[in-house]
């Protein structure tokens, strides 16, 4: 029977699509494949399980006391086949710890003693708690947790917010931006079993899809701003304030809900000593919330879903210096309309985001950490940025830690197309191979050009972030101009249908792409994202040949990277024919291209627009 067992296993890996044997594929990812918790052609398998966990925070925070306190209660469910002796827990906040490990230097002022376990409990019963420096710790559990079971866990815990900020933290004396603020338990899944990564800030997001509900505790006049619903605006708000926030979500105009002069007075709380505000947020991957007595409130909303005429409100919160912050709702107002509506093309997913004037330019679910900036352009490309990833890694359980490229890739791909809508094609094209391409073409250093599918966690330096961006967002935007865009978006929204909630590994995408597409892009995949290489085109031969001329392009670099050819001709004129990544298919190290003309060719010239050529002096030829 387990000889049988075995041989029908290796038949059903064997009988993967192509695309799946093409491509290299680690050994956990093919023994998640042979038990079928993933399918060939892309979707979640038979079997696909992933958990979960319910959560209740209580917070209470006092600025400019930089002491948070909090307690939890958390129902995890263990989805898994398999029966848990132990879990493990994710305290980020160790981050600020002298000895935590990191990849960049800080200062004095971002060190803490990071997050003190006051009390834990399993099912009830107090167990001791040793307290680590890391920003994981594995807990033996009293009683195994068997498959489709769950258990009870409760913390106390406390933690003082760093002076410097950064992706939380201080943002002045008394306004703190708050996120990985709690004990949760790590991602437990099918290819890696616990999540026991160190969190770096480097490498970024890897959670559960959870439910949560939290209440923040707070001093009149602060306002708290956070992932979710707000319960109580009611309870927390003056009566006038608490309408203006409402109007503001039921149209498309900007409502000024808190101004400087109206906190400065003390007339935008209840009169109460303390405030608990509430929130709840449901199947979501994390929360982080703000809180400030003197930043300025302004907030509006946008249809998202036109079907069905669903608004998502917008709001910004920020010190009146920052006057580019004046315009941040118009901003968000516009990424969340044309995102929804272009690329990625699927409605925003939740009810509301917050823009938070602080320091580092982060993404959370439903909140934004962002700084201010001289140039408007520039605030809206940040923006723009950070609401993207809510599809790139929010919508999707991505582990950015491993695959940032499923995510950061994505999300800077958009940002070029919709940064086409801002400034015109001529400007983004600029911006985009200055800023995303250019830090990776003109470093030719020894990690430049590693394949895109190392793992990110194994990688720092200029490779890891070319290997997260500006790479793998040309990758991305070349499959588009393979497919076209009514294929690449039709694929692309099968992919992310497939995978809304859920953890999608490279090998998922891949493989969705080509079995909605119905085309094999293994090839396609295997160039850009498994190879080493790097943009670089020369021409060949150029020859006369009947009905117009052949030219030859060799691929120096090796990637399959479109192109323009620019034909100049004796008459003067000049025409411009597009080459797709389709020209590599064949041959990915020579392309012969036939060029049909009755005109005289003077000169051409290798144009990759945004895909910037390492060489470009043997782009051209002229006639002699």
């Amino acid at each position: 029977m387990k000889k049988l067992t075995a041989i029908v296993l290796l038949t059903a890996l064997a009988g993967l699509s192509t695309a799946a044997q093409q491509l290299y594929m680690p050994r956990n990812v093919q023994k998640a494949y042979r038990n079928e918790t993933r399918a060939a052609d892309g979707r979640p398998g038979k079997n696909y399980w992933q958990n979960t966990a319910r959560y209740k925070i209580s917070l209470s925070v006092a600025p400019p006391n930089r002491r948070v306190t909090g307690t939890e209660e958390i129902v995890y469910v263990n989805n898994s086949p398999d029966t848990l002796k132990n879990l493990v827990f994710r305290l980020t906040l160790n981050s600020h710890v002298a000895e935590a490990p990191r990849e960049n230097e800080v200062s004095a002022d971002y060190l803490t003693s990071g997050m003190q376990i006051d009390e834990y409990r399993e099912n009830d019963k107090p167990k001791e708690w040793k307290q680590g420096k890391s920003t994981w710790q594995a807990v033996a559990l009293d009683t195994p947790l068997a498959p489709k079971a769950s258990v009870r866990l409760s913390f106390k815990w406390h933690y003082d917010v760093s002076v410097e900020s950064g992706r939380e933290g201080a943002i002045d004396p008394t306004t703190f931006f708050i996120a990985y603020f709690y004990p949760r338990v790590a991602v437990y899944d099918d290819t890696d079993g616990w999540d026991r990564q160190d969190f770096t800030e480097a490498h970024e997001f890897y959670n559960d899809f959870n439910d949560y509900e939290f209440e923040v505790a707070a001093p009149k006049n602060f306002v708290v701003y956070a992932t979710g619903d707000l319960l109580n605006a009611g309870e927390t708000l003056r009566p006038e304030i608490a309408a203006r926030l409402e109007k503001s979500m039921t149209g498309d105009d900007v409502v000024h809900v808190a101004t400087a002069e109206e906190l400065a007075a003390g007339k935008i709380t209840a009169a109460r000593d303390t405030l608990v505000w509430k929130w709840k947020a449901s199947n979501i991957s994390d929360v982080a919330l703000a809180v400030s007595d003197h930043f300025v409130w302004d907030a509006g909303s946008v249809v998202v879903d036109r079907a069905a005429n669903r608004r998502a409100s917008v709001q910004a919160v920020y010190d009146k210096e920052s006057k580019d912050f004046e315009r941040m709702v118009e901003y968000g107002k516009h990424t969340l309309d044309w995102c929804s509506n272009n690329y990625p093309g699927v409605p925003y997913p939740f009810p509301k985001t917050t823009i938070v004037r602080g320091f580092a330019d982060m993404e959370f679910p439903m909140m934004v950490n962002d700084s201010s900036q001289k140039d408007p352009n520039f605030t809206r490309f940040v923006v723009e940025h950070e609401l993207l990833h809510t599809w790139f890694p929010f919508y999707m359980g991505i582990n950015e830690r491993r695959y940032g490229f499923m995510d950061e890739g994505w999300t800077t791909a958009f940002e070029h197309l919709i940064g086409e809508v801002d400034l015109g094609a001529a400007r983004n094209d600029e911006a985009f191979r200055q800023f995303r391409v250019a830090r990776w073409i003109g470093r030719p250093t020894a990690d430049a050009d590693l394949p895109i599918i190392l793992p990110g966690d194994a990688l720092v330096g200029i490779g890891f972030r070319g290997n997260e961006y500006g790479k793998p967002a040309l990758g991305y935007l070349a499959l588009k101009d393979l497919l076209g865009d009514a294929e690449f978006k039709k694929a692309l929204h099968e992919f992310m249908d497939r995978w809304h909630g859920k953890h999608p590994l490279p090998w998922d995408m891949f493989n969705s792409f080509n079995s909605a597409s119905g085309r094999d892009l293994n090839w396609f995949f295997e160039n850009w994202f498994f190879g080493f290489g790097y943009i670089d085109l020369a021409v060949g031969d150029v020859r006369p040949a009947a009905g117009g001329y052949d030219l030859t392009v060799k691929n120096v670099g090796g990637f399959a990277a479109p192109f323009d050819v620019v034909l100049t001709f004796e008459d003067g004129t000049t025409e411009r024919r597009h080459q797709t990544p389709e020209v590599w298919h064949r041959d990915q190290k020579e392309a012969a291209i036939n060029l049909p003309t009755t005109k005289k060719l003077a000169a051409l010239v290798l144009d990759g627009g945004i895909y910037t050529d390492a060489a470009p002096n043997d782009n051209q030829w002229k006639k002699r």
